[in-house]
């Protein structure tokens, strides 16, 4: 029987336990922290040994590889021991990947990966594909595999899940776009858009990679390295003869000479990064010969993403928009974009390395008032306090939405797009994104 340690028991841990149990595997889980009691009740249930608090036993253990959650580093003591006795180190997406013959189409990207990855869903979902959706987004790709039997799985993936992948082989692979994220666990840029890149390391001439085509750092990484899958850019910028394009408010697509013209004014979900989503969802669906119809039809019924530009309420003629998930700078200029009033930005949290200069035309156009929304607002109040009138520092959820309550006038945004992480003060984004709506509704 071989064994397998899982470091770290979040979402995909405990579901990377529960599968590598059904089939077959000695399974141990170890925790630094204290682990939760309803994932505890799961653990003991189902017969599976952990520790918490401490990697102390498992790291005297030599299984056959080990597991890691996403959020521990190459760089913890408990990796690096592991990877001095030439125990190989995976991530969860790798190990779900060798239980699986579902066809993979892997989503991933500085920002929008996950409206895409939604999106293809709900395409294929429409016409009738026995397919799930999972991976960095809701339920773990292990979770999937439990109980269940699916011909199509939809995943979205992260650099950090990428890092540990050995044979993870999507048979479709989309990059939505590159941007400085994460500099604070890579050593610069140019290693994160090699850990993004991962995702095609294993395709063949068989599969495909959609990618933005507008993407300056996408095109010159295709340029300088061999990329065995078929490419299918998408752009709003030019005409592609072999991938995606957008002219005359239409999604065009022509691939093997099978074309598709879609018309986008009656699309749900609206702004340029958006078309690029759904230009992006549309090229999978494309690829797997579903309809036109049902192409249109999901992408006119689409629902927004929570905590993603996610208008919450207008009181006093001020809008109050939720874009929580805007976790760096990119995702943050998409969202002061599409900003057609005058706006009161919230923003800050834990900078990842964070670069601004691309914000400051925006901000001057658009913006009245920075709340700064963090135990470290320096940086931030360094950046934009001479580009601005009004830049106030807040250490709570309720502050800032008090704060932007009494300078918002009628017919002004007021806007939580934080560009950074959200641990110093939140549990995570979704947490940030609920305490700026809950108390909005308070006003």
């Amino acid at each position: 029987m071989k064994s397998i340690i899982i470091l770290g028991i979040g979402e995909s841990g405990i579901g990377c336990a529960l599968l590598a149990q059904s089939r077959g595997y000695n399974v141990f889980v170890s925790d630094s922290n204290k682990i939760q009691e309803s994932t505890r009740s799961q653990l003991i249930k189902n017969n599976i040994e952990f520790e918490e608090s401490s990697h102390n036993i498992a790291i005297t253990m030599k299984p056959d590889f080990v597991v890691k959650s996403p959020g521990i580093p190459d760089s913890s003591q408990v990796i690096k021991s592991y990877k001095n006795d030439n125990i190989n180190v995976i991530s969860e997406i790798e190990f779900a990947s060798m239980h699986t013959d579902s066809e993979i189409i892997a989503i991933t990207g500085s920002n929008g990966k996950t409206t895409t990855t939604l999106l293809t869903h709900q395409i294929l979902s429409d016409q009738g594909l026995n397919v799930s959706i999972g991976g960095n987004i809701g339920t773990s790709f292990s979770s999937l595999l439990i109980s269940d039997d699916y011909n199509y799985l939809v995943l979205e993936v992260s650099s950090f899940q990428l890092d540990g992948i050995v044979e993870f082989k999507p048979h479709i692979a989309v990059i939505t776009n590159l941007s400085p994220d994460h500099l604070d666990r890579y050593k610069n840029y140019e290693d994160y858009i090699k850990s993004k890149f991962r995702i095609v390391m294993n395709q063949d001439a068989n599969d495909y990679l959609i990618y933005d085509g507008d993407d300056k750092k996408i095109n010159s990484y295709i340029n300088q390295n061999k990329i065995k899958s078929k490419l299918i850019p998408f752009s709003i910028e030019r005409k592609i003869e072999e991938g995606a394009y957008y002219k005359n408010q239409s999604i065009n697509i022509s691939i093997n000479k099978k074309k598709l013209v879609m018309p986008t004014e009656n699309f749900s979900i609206k702004g340029k990064h958006n078309i690029k989503n759904a230009m992006a969802a549309a090229t999978v669906a494309h690829l797997l010969k579903i309809r036109k119809q049902t192409i249109r039809k999901s992408l006119e019924h689409f629902q927004s993403v929570e905590h993603r530009l996610e208008n919450v309420l207008t009181i006093n003629k001020v809008n109050y928009i939720n874009d929580s998930k805007a976790t760096n700078v990119n995702a943050t200029y998409y969202a002061l974009d599409t900003m057609e009033a005058p706006t009161i930005w919230i923003v800050g949290g834990i900078d990842k390395g964070n670069i601004y200069e691309d914000l400051f035309p925006l901000v001057h156009k658009k913006v009245k008032a920075i709340i700064c929304l963090g135990k470290n607002n320096f940086k931030l109040v360094e950046n934009f306090e001479n580009i601005v009138e009004y830049i106030v520092e807040t250490r709570s959820m309720e502050e800032a939405v008090s704060t932007a309550y009494k300078i918002a006038k009628p017919g002004y945004n007021v806007l939580l797009s934080p560009a950074c992480a959200s641990f110093d003060l939140f549990d995570d984004y979704k947490d940030r994104g609920r305490q700026f709506k809950a108390f909005v509704r308070k006003l």
